[in-house]
């Protein structure tokens, strides 16, 4: 019952069709901005088409997790040969313009984007229930902040795109100006969005109010705005819908914990290898035996001594050879050395794998179906303390993060006492390191580094240099087929 529940809700949600839609839609040649979207069944067609972005593959940073390979989570992993020189200059800063993927990402936040402004010009003229037309709007505009979000925090200013017919060369507005229309996107989508026990359990994963408060909680945090960041994180903690923690740590990311208690915004996918599967995690899934990936960004040994020796989350964040896990022995790909030394004989790399995208089965279909959690409740405690911390305030940041590390102990209270420092800069610290030891491998590291300012003395002996890799270089075709309209980053040219 629980897989039929499963399969139906996602079959709503992740489709942007069916065979009844297929038959009674006009022949496609006709579909065009004229006769498209006029009706409410149009109207929500439109706008599960802007989730739809979400599944490509290339919306996650181009298909392979370049954030976490540039932070010190991480190397490129996979097979020591394989992508290594279109996935493993980003592993020493070595990156170009022309890098692989970083125009598959470019492109597809922009695909996304256009199918939102698609909603946002369009379905307010539809004639149809104002309360339902109202929400796909604000789901529209939810998700517009969150493209726009991912854009300016990898390259900064960007061209600022909200019709569906924008000038043939559009130049780059400011990073302000971005941070400006996210904010007005996410506010608009905080009035009108409902909560999620508002949507029905064929509706699961569409964005929420909490959804909307949270994310405007970290793009205020982004910004070091961080009385805004206290107000809408704590919003969504002390608000009238439940979140909380799951109560094992491994389920904020298994099958187990999908569209539960701790997933505040989630991408939805089905074991499939199509358009409704997710290959981001089939991506760093194990390579060999069992073969459920490719076994891109492996766990560094930075991330793995990192962790207190007695912290359960680091076993339930990395898979190691030898390990068994749901009755399946991990033994990797046979290509792959399990060590590399260096030349003092200490180990500088071995063959591991990021346990959170593991997802039970037998084949590398299986891996499809992981659903990314892309704002977990844990994230918004942290940013809560944080905020909180830096607004003079460390009593009360207290209470948010030895909550998350209650959870992480697993009842061991023998292990990770709570925090009681309150020096301001000292506490900063322990809620960064808590965050990397909490949210490892899910893309946040990197930004994190970035936006506190440790990016240089962490990253610096990995090849970061200072006023160049804070920001990706703007795809050089990019900038080609702008014509000089797009000018390329600082130091990137």
């Amino acid at each position: 019952m629980k897989t039929l529940k499963y399969f139906s809700i996602l079959a709503l949600i992740l489709s942007i069709s069916s065979c009844k839609d297929f038959l009674d839609i006009k022949p496609q040649g006709e579909l065009t901005q004229e006769v498209f979207p006029t009706s409410p069944s149009d109207a929500q067609l439109a706008t599960n088409a802007v989730y739809a972005s979400l599944r490509n593959w290339h919306y996650h940073s181009g298909g392979f997790p370049i954030l976490d390979i540039m932070s010190d989570d991480t190397h490129k992993g996979s097979n020591p040969n394989d992508a290594l020189n279109t996935v493993g200059p980003y592993d020493n800063f070595t990156h170009t313009a022309t890098q692989d993927g970083l125009d598959r990402w470019w492109s597809t936040l922009y695909e996304g984007i256009k199918r939102a402004n698609v909603v946002t010009e369009k379905v307010p003229l539809i004639s149809m229930d104002t309360n339902l037309r109202s929400r796909y709007v604000a789901e529209a505009m939810f998700l517009r902040g969150l493209f726009y979000f991912d854009l300016v925090r990898a390259w900064g200013g960007v061209p600022l795109v909200l019709t569906t017919t924008p000038p043939l060369k559009v130049p780059r507005s400011t990073a302000d100006e971005i941070y400006e229309q996210i904010e007005i996107d996410l506010l608009y989508a905080v009035a009108r969005l409902p909560e999620r026990s508002a949507y029905s359990s064929m509706e699961l994963g569409r964005a929420s109010k909490g959804a909307a408060k949270s994310l405007l909680a970290k793009v205020y945090l982004f910004q070091n705005d961080f009385v805004n960041a206290e107000k809408y994180a704590l919003e969504v903690i002390n608000g009238t819908e439940y979140y909380d923690l799951e109560p094992e740590f491994a389920h904020a990311n298994s099958r187990d914990g999908e569209h539960g208690i701790e997933s505040v915004f989630e991408i939805g996918a089905f074991e499939l290898e199509s358009d409704l599967g997710n290959q981001y995690a089939n991506t760093q899934g194990v390579r060999g035996t069992p073969n459920r990936g490719w076994g891109f960004n492996r766990p560094s040994e930075n991330l793995r001594f990192a962790f207190d020796e007695n912290d359960p989350r680091m076993d339930a964040t990395i898979i190691d050879l030898g390990e068994e896990l749901d009755e399946i022995l991990i033994l990797g790909d046979g290509t792959t050395p399990d060590f590399v030394y260096d030349d003092n004989g200490n180990i500088i790399e071995r063959e591991c794998y990021n346990q959170k995208v593991w997802i039970p089965g037998s084949n590398t279909a299986s891996q499809q179906g992981h659903n990314r959690r892309l704002i977990r409740f844990a994230d918004v405690l942290l940013m809560a303390a944080e905020a909180l911390n830096e607004n003079n305030k460390p009593g009360d940041a207290h209470v948010y993060l030895n909550k998350v590390r209650n959870r992480a102990r697993g009842g061991n209270n023998e292990i990770l006492p709570d925090i009681t420092e309150t020096d301001k800069n000292a506490l900063r610290d322990i809620i960064l390191n808590e965050r990397r030891f909490e949210l490892a491998l899910e893309g946040h590291r990197y930004w994190d580094l970035i936006r506190t300012g440790k990016a240089a003395q962490v990253l610096g002996p990995l090849g970061f240099i200072v006023g160049k890799h804070e920001v990706l270089p703007i795809p050089q075709n990019e900038i080609d087929i702008s014509q000089g309209t797009l000018i390329q980053n600082l130091n990137w040219n």
